[in-house]
């Protein structure tokens, strides 16, 4: 029996603790070239040798990290109610003991830090004074996930001297600083994930009056006010961002700016340092991170780098996960010790269904076959292409009604389901919808899930208790994938078939025409997953999903809702010759069968 895990990936390098002891200096204070000191803590085993440094640097508190946030409560499960998601900087004493110093501080403006003048340089600074203390033996790398891992990457972009390698999973978006609206907001269809964690936030502010707006930012201020799909929000829109900031400025303008794409992608090219990036499979649920960790990989064409896809439920907090995989990646680059770790495939995922770990030379995977199973009648999925001068052609449209969350909870949409698969399937990359719909408003959100139902034993025949697909049926999510419709123009340079690259600047914006058949293509996060024989694949389409909790938020932290229209609407699906709507799956096949 072979008994593996979504989080930590089998590995042949294993070092043993070398150090004991640990010296804490709580509160050093470190001084950036404009004279502005930041707070960090910095923890050494007891050695008279220098040793290379792993910097963990984000703007979460630092005081719930390091030993004592991890002696105060043993890790987390995602599923526990105290899972505390920043406490993100990795485990103290799992470093120290191997031979490392771990530094972990916060940027200026947040927590004990002092603010005033800009961060830019702040994470730079940090790394070449670490470099020249006398603990340090003058190499420095980067750990730490989330927040954590989105600095390693900005850092990673100016190029310090001493910065040997980072680690940076769950990297947050990679365009636009610190990660930008295309990756958090997906399709441009809003969420509040920033609301629901603003508490852990330890940033600096002195909330006054509502400010004063630039003549702008006071007509988009105006037009944001006026819109129905923000009523719960009202009251963060009324303090003219003096309330969450970010999130105001996210509400009045929410789309990316022009050029941010080209900027980043530009900057990625430039990294030099070694890159270990990835996420996993629960990142479909805020975004950011998934699809950050694969743009990197996309992008990264100077570094040595690797690619990790995780499994689907979250790390445990305070994290610990991929210790093994930190240390086999600093030892490299940073002690000289020969881990074999770049004789390996550069790509490591997990596939959910099958339970276990695989590799590949890329991502997407270079023996992808991309498979179409297209939409059609009864809410089924065919693998069958529709066939011109054939009754494909008279096919009748589906619809689904969906009223706002002012009046109703219910979510209407469509469901469709594959027949119960004759062999296994596996997909294991990106995935996309081409979609040919009409509405009657002018926009709408599109809400697009990726379900494997079954095992399912049924059949479906005229004959009574045998007409229906049976309701009980297991299913699993396995991923998402979101448009706004007003948002549906792409950029034809950068789209693939299976990974549409839609433009979401204000200038491409464009409203719907009512009832005008129009061809959306929709990005589903991407996935790794074994259709068992007997499973179906299914696909739901709706416009709106409901906050578990209340005041528009949910109950799970990373899980968040989203901003739906507040306008009742009717959307009308097309599958015929005319209008072929198909999903695009990322096959993965075995030798025999390719």
């Amino acid at each position: 029996m072979r008994l593996e895990s979504g989080d930590v990936p089998p590995s042949p390098y294993g070092r043993e603790p070398s150090h004991s002891g640990l010296i804490a200096e709580r509160d050093s204070y470190v001084e950036m070239r404009d004279g502005v000191r930041i707070c960090v803590d910095i923890y050494r085993p007891e050695s008279d040798q220098p040793l290379p440094a792993l910097l963990a640097f984000a703007v979460y508190n630092k005081d719930i990290q390091g030993p004592d946030g991890a002696g105060a409560m043993a890790p987390q499960p995602s599923w526990s109610p105290l899972w505390t998601g920043p406490q993100e900087a990795g485990d103290t004493r799992f470093f120290t003991s191997r031979g490392y110093v771990h530094v972990i501080g916060m940027p200026r403006g947040i927590g004990k830090s002092e603010g005033g003048g800009e961060r830019t340089w702040d994470s730079y600074d940090l790394i070449e004074w670490i470099a020249a203390q006398p603990w340090c033996d003058g190499n420095v790398g980067m750990v730490g996930i989330s927040g954590f891992g989105a600095e390693q990457m900005y850092v990673a972009r100016q190029r310090p001297p001493h910065l040997r390698a980072v680690f940076a999973f769950d990297p947050r978006g990679a365009y636009g600083t610190l990660g930008g609206f295309r990756e958090e907001y997906p399709g441009g269809v809003l969420h509040l994930f920033r609301y629901l964690i603003a508490h852990f936030g330890v940033a600096h502010q002195t909330r006054g009056a509502p400010g004063e707006l630039s003549g702008e930012r006071e007509e988009l201020w105006h037009a944001a006010l006026a819109n129905a799909d923000y009523p719960h929000l009202y009251n963060v829109l009324s303090m003219r961002g003096e309330l969450l900031p970010a999130l105001f400025n996210t509400l009045i303008d929410p789309y990316e700016p022009e050029g941010e794409a080209e900027r980043s992608e530009n900057e990625i090219e430039q990294i030099e340092v070694p890159t270990y990036t990835g996420s996993g499979w629960y990142g479909y649920t805020y975004k950011t991170h998934l699809s950050g960790a694969q743009t990197y990989w996309r992008h990264l064409r100077r570094a040595p780098k690797r690619l990790l896809l995780a499994g689907p439920a979250h790390l445990e907090r305070p994290f610990h996960s991929l210790h093994g995989e930190i240390l086999r990646w600093h030892d490299h680059w940073l002690k000289g010790i020969d881990t074999a770790m770049l004789e390996e495939p550069p790509v490591r995922y997990w596939v959910m269904g099958a339970n276990e770990w695989r590799s590949g030379e890329d991502w997407p995977l270079p023996e992808t076959h991309w498979t179409e199973l297209y939409l059609t009648s009864w809410e089924r999925l065919r693998q069958a292409p529709f066939s011109p001068e054939s009754v494909d052609e008279t096919i009748p449209p589906d619809s689904f009604v969906q009223m706002p969350l002012t009046q109703t909870r219910k979510i209407a949409g469509l469901r469709y389901l594959s027949e119960p698969l004759t062999r296994d399937l596996l997909i294991a990359g990106p995935i996309s919808l081409v979609l040919h719909a009409a509405i009657d408003q002018d926009d709408t959100n599109w809400f697009v899930s990726l379900k494997d139902v079954g095992p399912d034993p049924s059949v479906q025949t005229v004959r009574e208790g045998e007409r229906e697909v049976p309701s009980d049926l297991p299913e699993r999510e396995l991923t998402r994938g979101w448009l706004k419709a007003s948002n549906r123009a792409l950029d034809q340079e950068r789209s693939t078939p299976w990974r549409p690259f839609h433009r979401l600047t204000r200038a491409a914006a464009t409203p719907v025409v009512p009832g005008e058949v129009l061809e959306y293509r929709i990005e589903l996060m991407a996935s790794a997953n074994l259709f068992r024989a007997t499973h179906r694949v299914c696909l739901e389409i709706t416009s709106m999903d409901a906050p578990t909790g209340v005041a528009g938020a949910t109950n799970a932290e990373y899980v968040p809702y989203h901003v739906c229209s507040a306008r009742t609407t009717l959307h009308t699906i097309y599958h015929d010759v005319a209008h072929p709507s198909r999903l695009i799956l990322p096959e993965i096949r075995s030798d025999a069968e390719r």
